[in-house]
């Protein structure tokens, strides 16, 4: 699988306001979605994620988002190491991904660009 890069997961009790420094420190111009009651900005290499604690201590167990080629590639060589698909493959705003746990415990989402159908 190529892994093309890292994100960073950052939960923020203000959003708005860590915007604008995330932005300022990057560059980057925020994409900004909804993952369930979960307010979510792209900021360069940074997730930014505002919400209920519920779904926060959820996502906090993620350990970092790979963005890979393909999410239907990282399954197979994530399977073929032994670790355990936990969610996904699913359509996001911003193309698939996959949560995955690996044999050592640690939990990772993979996503791609890929929209469904394209390939």
């Amino acid at each position: 699988m190529d892994i093309l890069g890292t994100s960073l997961r950052v939960c923020v009790g203000d959003l708005d306001s860590a915007i604008g420094v995330y932005e300022r420190l990057t560059g980057a111009e925020a994409i900004r979605f909804q993952r369930g009651g979960v307010a979510v900005a792209a900021v360069g290499c940074f997730f930014l994620m505002s919400g209920p604690e519920a779904e926060l201590s959820v996502l906090r167990k993620i350990t970092a988002t790979l963005a890979v080629k393909d999410v239907d590639e990282a399954v197979a060589d994530l399977k073929a190491v032994g670790a355990d698909i936990i969610a996904g493959p699913l359509p996001t705003p911003i193309g698939r991904n996959l949560v995955a746990r690996h044999p050592d415990g640690s939990v990772f989402e993979y996503v791609d660009r890929r929209q469904d159908g394209e390939g």
